[in-house]
């Protein structure tokens, strides 16, 4: 065998071995929205941020590393086009927002279905901007809101809603189905309140399975204010860095699916909104509640 065909035989081999280090890699090292997620996650890891706390008033939040995914879904008009969205790194509580918390840092309880485990409703979105100036005053935090107009400062330190593209962000946690558990409504059950199943009323919060980021109720109990005015078709023209909604509108968006819905509802993707109640002549609906989000701190760094 001449030494040009003993070549031309086992030049492929580092072809192969190329191929196959590559496919490993790509096993081991995913692309796409759950790859910049868990890329966000381990950037969090190395920065010290811890992955949950506990805040000051005793409620537990989780850390949502920053990423990009795909928002949206083609089947609703107001959820299309699907599109890439990019988000930077927030906690969140755990929790809806329970009645206990709510009463312990404004004096009231406005919810029609008492219990203090159970989400506090019947609050309107000015209400929750409110409570999040409050929950930050309360702990030392400089408020996000001006009450007055309903600006947000992103840049304060405060506790605020979150926006539309967080919340769904949150709620897929690196999944890409109609909900963050895949497609099949028939496990809703396992992960949701909803009016299959909630025999009429909202539950203490937590008693459902929660998302892989280890989140509550994202898909039912009660839906979710988000920080965003609301535009059917404002995901034609939305930013694709940190959207934070149109300028102005008439309605606010919320989130999640309730105890009063149908498994169609209670999607990762699913859109609603209503009036912010900057009036008082706005009454707000007993399966509207909401949960809050602040941006990460150097002082919740690991020791």
């Amino acid at each position: 065998m001449s030494m040009a065909k003993h070549n031309t035989m086992w030049a492929p081999l580092p072809i192969l071995a190329a191929v196959c280090m590559a496919a490993i890699i790509r096993a081991i090292c995913p692309s796409g929205p759950l790859a910049s997620a868990q890329d966000q996650a381990r950037q969090d890891a190395q920065g010290g941020l811890r992955s949950k706390i506990a805040t000051p008033s005793g409620v537990e939040m989780v850390l949502i590393p920053g990423g990009e995914f795909l928002m949206g879904k083609e089947a609703d008009i107001d959820a299309r086009p699907v599109h890439k969205v990019s988000v930077s790194s927030f906690y969140m509580d755990i929790h809806e927002t329970t009645q206990e918390l709510y009463e312990k840092i404004t004096g009231e309880n406005p919810a029609r279905r008492t219990g203090k485990q159970n989400p506090v409703e019947r609050v309107r979105w000015t209400d929750a901007i409110k409570f999040c100036n409050a929950r930050s005053a309360k702990e030392g935090l400089q408020p996000c809101y001006d009450v007055k107009t309903g600006e947000c400062d992103f840049s304060a330190d405060g506790y605020r809603l979150p926006t539309e593209a967080e919340w769904e962000y949150a709620c897929r946690a690196g999944t890409t189905g109609n909900y963050y558990f895949g497609n099949d409504p028939a496990r809703l059950k396992d992960h949701a309140w909803f009016k299959v199943n909630a025999l009429g009323r909202h539950h203490p919060v937590g008693q459902k399975r929660p998302n892989p980021y280890g989140l509550f109720d994202m898909a039912g109990n009660v839906r979710e204010w988000c920080n965003d005015w609301y535009q059917v078709d404002y995901y034609k023209n939305s930013p694709a860095v940190a959207p934070r909604g149109p300028a102005q509108g008439a309605k606010k968006v919320l989130r999640g699916g309730a105890w009063t819905t149908q498994a169609e509802s209670c999607s990762s993707w699913t859109r609603y909104c209503d009036d912010p109640g900057f009036t008082d002549a706005c009454v707000p609906s007993d399966d509207y509640g909401f949960r809050c989000v602040r941006s990460p701190r150097p002082i919740e760094k690991k020791p």
